[in-house]
């Protein structure tokens, strides 16, 4: 097998290291959060009738 050429090899990360960032951003957008409800988060404390 022949040697690959020093550019060859610069060509070949700058392809992997694009195909990579690519891959990255994609995984990054493709799910939306779900949004929280505020309505469970609120904290109902019960009444309470002091003595005093």
């Amino acid at each position: 097998m022949p040697q690959m050429a020093p550019l060859m090899w610069l060509n070949l990360m700058i392809m992997f290291l694009i195909s990579f960032m690519l891959f990255l951003i994609v995984n990054y957008f493709m799910f939306t959060p779900k949004k929280i409800l505020s309505e469970d988060k609120l904290i109902s404390s019960p009444n309470k009738t002091w003595k005093w």
